[in-house]
């Protein structure tokens, strides 16, 4: 799984975070996660990825 900082958000997202970040009195971070089948790889493209 692979997850990132959410950022297409609706408005009714962004109030409901807002309001939760004033009642809690923190600040929040959304995450959006998506399913993903990472591929494998050998010793010798590792060694490629390396070196970029």
């Amino acid at each position: 799984m692979l997850c990132s900082l959410s950022t297409k958000l609706t408005e009714k997202e962004l109030i409901a975070i807002k309001d939760l970040e004033r009642e809690l009195g923190k600040t929040l971070l959304a995450f959006t996660c998506h399913k993903v089948d990472p591929a494998e790889i050998n010793d010798e493209q590792l060694a490629k990825l390396q070196k970029v």
